[in-house]
């Protein structure tokens, strides 16, 4: 790939950009606001000035109710040797494209399964995309050269290619992505006229759970308008765990054992069926979920008390394998969380001890 242009310089376009541009690959930036397009080619995506003829590759990076004309503008002006989108849903686009007779031999959908809460060209990074799955949902129709294309884009990006059919990516990213947005965001909802003592009572659970709750929201109605009816079913789905885990909430408050029994029961078998569905989440670099131990060590606000953190697991010979801080209310300090293999557990504490660091039993 020598050439390609990317129509729709938001997060995932201008990252796209950035990566290829850095490759030195020529990209040509396009954007219903001129700006957007400006601010991508500024940031060392591309050049904003238009293709003199064919490019190797156009990325359609469009939100999804605007793919199917845009390619099909695309491919009439014979802007690619190559179409495809990138749009975080599958089946709607390519029917699009079908009920406008547009050929589908030049065309690949696909969905990097990466983002970010922030929106538009400034949020852009070139490491995006490195080692997250990006789907590619080819035809029968779909031309070996168009297929080869979007692999070495996937390749160039560090993406992990993942070969699905439309519409079952559509279930699965309703499941995994689409539905636990809207969770997050019910859940956050909660919060907007809660007390203000309840609300500073708030900790790393609630800060986990609504993170996502600040995503645009222009941006998720257009995503979840063109995936209504999977995320539906699965909202019905939970609709019915909460019904059912209300009515054990209920049980529980009564005076009868045995209802209080079968109440018990019923947020165990919830809980419990969480633990199976949280167990299936893959693991580091996807392999299989292993169980870290954690290590909690108190720390200042202060500029690089992190930095000394690793530096004192490093001469232990430990490897952090994940990390998480939570922040102690109105103070200046906080935990920080390492999560470690067992085994690296005794000679991590014995070296944080030995450099002076407060730890905290879990």
């Amino acid at each position: 790939m020598r050439t390609a242009v990317v129509i729709g310089t938001g997060l995932i376009g201008t990252s796209a950009a950035l990566v290829l541009a850095g490759r030195g690959v020529t990209v040509h930036l396009v954007d219903h606001d001129p700006a957007n397009a400006r601010t991508a080619a500024a940031l060392g995506a591309g050049t904003d000035e238009a293709p003199e003829g064919p490019v190797d590759l156009a990325i359609i990076a469009v939100p999804p109710a605007h793919v199917a004309a845009t390619l099909a503008d695309a491919i009439a002006q014979g802007m690619a040797r190559a179409y495809l989108d990138v749009a975080s849903v599958k089946g709607g686009p390519r029917r699009g494209l079908e009920a406008l007779g547009v050929d589908l031999t030049g065309y690949i959908g696909t969905h990097p399964m990466a983002g970010k809460e922030r929106s538009g060209p400034l949020a852009a990074t070139a490491d995006l995309f490195e080692g997250r799955p990006w789907v590619l949902t080819p035809t029968r129709d779909t031309d070996t050269e168009v297929l080869n294309l979007a692999l070495e884009l996937v390749a160039l990006c560090r993406a992990v290619p993942v070969v699905m059919d439309a519409d079952a990516h559509d279930r699965a990213v309703a499941l995994v992505s689409h539905t636990p947005q809207l969770v997050s965001s019910m859940v956050a909802a909660r919060l907007r006229n809660a007390d203000e003592t309840a609300v500073r009572l708030c900790g790393q659970g609630i800060r986990d759970v609504t993170r996502i709750a600040a995503s645009e929201p222009r941006m998720w109605l257009e995503i979840l308008s063109a995936n209504p009816g999977p995320v539906a079913d699965v909202l019905a789905a939970v609709a019915a765990d909460l019904e059912e885990t209300v009515g054990a909430l209920r049980a529980l408050q009564s005076a009868d054992d045995g209802k209080r029994r079968e109440g018990a029961e019923g947020i165990e078998d919830v809980l419990r069926r969480g633990n199976a569905g949280r167990e299936r989440v893959p693991g580091k670099h996807g392999a299989a979920p292993t169980t870290y131990e954690t290590v909690a060590v108190l720390i200042s606000d202060q500029p690089g008390e992190l930095a000394r953190i690793f530096a004192d697991a490093g001469r232990a010979g430990v490897n952090i394998e994940d990390v998480r801080i939570e922040h102690a209310t109105g103070q200046q300090a906080g935990l920080v969380q390492l999560m470690v293999e067992p085994r690296a557990v005794a000679a991590l504490t014995a070296e944080l001890r030995e450099r002076g660091w407060a730890l905290r039993q879990q």
